[in-house]
């Protein structure tokens, strides 16, 4: 079968169109109704097709074709963050416009042009009469922008996937990515006890306790961290949030802050919260006077560059590009990290920069979206076989 690359740029086009019509900003998260949409989609083209939520209104799609081994699971996110000054934008986020060859739309390139890929996937493969071996398995899911359990975590916690290659839609410019950091984040809260400003030895600042706590997280636990790197990553620490206080005339009776940790690949989440967990006791605060949290905990990994679907991305980006395929460091955090620990591939792999994610006037190339098409369409004839293209 001859495929037309015009005719398959707009149907890429076209599902991407639909795809930024159907909100599913976090918060909430909502993907029911893109679910329905993409579900209706998958069930046309012959595939065994569930909507499946754990917590509404979170859904997530699981669509199958095949059985056994290899089992490849295609994985996207569908949620997006939110709009944060509608004045920044140009165009209507929730409406696709093309201009200068690129798409534009909230989530365009985070990630609804890798959902669009996998679900004109699905369409060809059912148009090429099906795969010869193994399965292949497309999963579009929620509560990617919250690092939730409601998503991919649980689509493999249930046993709903159990891949042998995982391929992760992510914004990599159709590139490479088969190593990420870890997730630890936390939460402390520092109690006081509330007294008039202008008696402050009566009350008890919560915010000064922070301070303290803070400065022996710095000195015995992330002032080490800087000289931590593995392969291009670094191991780091964000204090992303602190809230205390009613008014300056007031005592604070309380104090949080929300920490990210980024973990290299030989870091473990659990040890990692452990070693903050020992530093704060050892501030000699009172026991009673502070809480820790553990919000998400994720372990990073480091896959191979040689196996069997890595290879096959790197013959088919040769072949279409005429250059090698790159592997890139990742700065964010993909829903592969669930499966660090199952000794299977992962690798993330899609259109759109990481640059775009999250930015006003998101977009990305058109010729992007269909390249990472064809070089996924050619990937799937690699790895279990398309009926009549082989």
């Amino acid at each position: 079968m001859t495929i037309d690359e015009n005719i398959v740029k707009q149907q890429l086009t076209d599902i991407l169109s639909d795809l930024i019509a159907i909100p599913s900003v976090f918060p909430p998260g909502d993907t029911r109704d893109l679910c329905a949409y993409a579900a209706a989609r998958f069930e046309a083209a012959g595939f065994q097709t569930s909507v499946v939520t754990k917590s509404d209104p979170i859904a997530n799609v699981v669509a199958r074709i095949g059985s056994g081994s290899p089992s490849i699971a295609f994985n996207v996110h569908i949620d997006t963050v939110g709009i944060n000054n509608r004045n920044d934008w140009q165009t209507d986020p929730f409406e696709a416009t093309a201009k200068n060859s690129r798409l534009y739309g909230l989530g365009a390139a985070n990630c609804k042009g890798s959902a669009a890929v996998h679900i004109w996937l699905a369409e060809e493969i059912a148009r090429h009469g099906g795969i010869r071996t193994g399965e292949i398995v497309f999963t579009l899911v929620g509560d990617e922008e919250d690092l939730g359990p409601n998503g991919t975590d649980y689509l493999r916690a249930s046993g709903l996937i159990k891949p042998d290659i995982l391929i992760v839609g992510a914004t990599t410019e159709n590139q490479l990515i088969t190593a990420e950091r870890g997730i630890l984040w936390v939460r402390i809260t520092a109690h006081g006890k509330a007294a008039h400003a202008g008696d402050p030895g009566s009350g008890d600042n919560a915010i000064e306790r922070m301070i303290r706590l803070l400065s022996c997280l710095q000195s015995d636990v992330f002032a080490h961290l800087a000289k931590i790197e593995e392969d291009g990553m670094a191991s780091t620490t964000n204090i992303g949030t602190i809230r205390g206080g009613q008014n300056m005339n007031v005592v604070p009776s309380d104090c949080t802050v929300e920490i990210d940790r980024r973990l290299l690949p030989s870091e473990d989440f659990e040890a990692s919260y452990q070693k903050i967990e020992r530093a704060l006791k050892n501030t000699g605060e009172p026991v009673d006077s502070y809480s820790l949290e553990l919000l998400r905990g994720t372990n990073g990994f480091k896959g191979s560059e040689n196996g069997d679907g890595v290879n096959a991305f790197r013959r088919v980006i040769q072949a279409r590009t005429g250059l090698e395929a790159r592997f890139l460091t990742p700065v964010g955090a993909y829903d592969g990290r669930y499966f660090a620990g199952d000794g299977i591939e992962i690798i993330n792999m899609g259109p759109g920069a990481g640059s775009e994610g999250h930015a006003s006037n998101e977009s990305l190339p058109v010729t992007e979206l269909l390249d990472a098409a064809m070089i996924q369409l050619s990937v799937i004839d690699d790895l279990v076989g398309l009926n009549d293209l082989s």
